[in-house]
């Protein structure tokens, strides 16, 4: 018997079909359009990709370690598998279940001129090392008026929805680190981008954190350039260019905005500009105001709540630049303002039906 036949989602009782939909995706990927003359590539999954880039630091960089919970044996999404065995457990090893400790750690070793990239293995778990960075790593240089800095500090650490992941392995807690001037905040949405980007993290001369969606590290597969190559932090992309409407976002809920882009447009003609805002803190202010100016209209989604959220701090810039040119409020689609839930993640995710309903919303108000 045809196994899909079987198991179709319409043949099967209620309580099994809700539990299949349940684990399916929220999102459908796209993958990044990668230019014929960047070189020899590689097809590469997000984890892969990161791998890539440390191999590459670790290859190039004698001063380099890679250090965390787990790393040592490819650590818990498999991002640093086979580099202890290739350059020594001298320089990518275990460390004990202590953020505060890693993060502190890592400090101390970029001031000393080490290049440091420390793994937190949940970004829920990041907290404890919550002073470390914001009142160490993020004002070291500042305080000592420029004498010495932890600049050669990278963080990394996985993020955001998964699935399964419940209140402690779901998080996305980049806006508690954007109220750090000091700190650099990326969050890739592609296999191709977070090679690029983790590459300039480890080489800017600034202390970042570097959030990767680990509902991508499998599912994210790009055309990946075998070769060394950095990309811009600061800088968003300008994904899809219209004319009614901006959506912006970041991370995971790039590709919700593609798809609901399509939909918008496949059903009410409805022409959307994407951006993928790429670096949080800085974040890329023109890019965005000079959208909004030409569409009138802007939506902000992201997964964290929506209190206090980053996209609290893009509206309010919105609204101060581009206020004479607006034809219609400025709209959030969030995550609610409740701990991450477990079996009500798909209700809780600012899923496309919830995206595409504010697109309605504001084009016609």
């Amino acid at each position: 018997m045809n196994i899909v036949n079987k198991f179709s989602l319409f043949n099967v009782p209620k309580y099994i079909s809700s539990r299949l939909k349940r684990y399916s995706s929220h999102f459908v990927y796209h993958p990044e359009q990668i230019s014929n003359e960047i070189g020899k590539t590689t097809k590469k999954n997000m984890y892969q990709a990161i791998n890539s880039a440390l191999d590459l630091v670790l290859n190039k960089d004698p001063n380099s370690v890679v250090f965390g919970e787990d790393v040592g044996f490819g650590g818990v999404f498999r991002c640093t598998m086979g580099l202890r065995d290739r350059y020594g457990k001298d320089r990518v090893f275990n460390t004990p279940l202590c953020e505060q400790g890693i993060v502190g750690f890592g400090i101390g070793l970029a001031v000393a001129g080490t290049t440091a990239i420390a793994e937190i293995q949940f970004a829920d778990y990041m907290y404890p090392a919550f002073d470390q960075l914001v009142n160490e790593a993020a004002k070291y240089r500042y305080r000592s008026g420029n004498l010495f800095d932890c600049g050669k500090l990278t963080v990394r650490t996985p993020c955001s929805a998964v699935g399964h992941g419940a209140l402690y392995h779901s998080q996305s807690p980049e806006s508690f680190y954007a109220h750090s001037p000091g700190l650099k905040i990326v969050m890739p949405r592609s296999a191709y981008k977070s090679k690029g980007l983790l590459l300039s993290c480890v080489r800017d001369p600034n202390p970042c954190i570097f959030f990767e969606p680990k509902i991508m590290y499998r599912i994210a597969v790009d055309e990946v350039p075998d070769d060394d190559y950095e990309l811009p932090l600061g800088k968003a992309d300008v994904l899809v260019k219209g004319r009614d409407i901006t959506l912006i976002g970041w991370g995971t809920q790039v590709h919700v905005l593609l798809e609901v882009a399509e939909m918008a447009q496949k059903e009410y003609g409805i022409s959307c500009e994407i951006i993928d805002l790429v670096t949080i803190l800085p974040w890329d202010k023109q890019t965005v105001t000079n959208s909004v100016k030409k569409t009138g209209r802007a939506i902000v989604s992201h997964e964290a709540p929506l209190t206090g959220g980053f996209g609290a701090e893009i509206t309010a810039s919105i609204q101060e630049e581009c206020f004479l040119h607006l034809e219609s409020p400025i709209r959030r689609v969030t995550g609610y303002d409740t701990p991450f839930p477990h079996v009500f993640e798909p209700f809780y995710l600012p899923n496309k039906w919830k995206c595409l309903q504010a697109i309605k919303e504001l084009v016609n108000y």
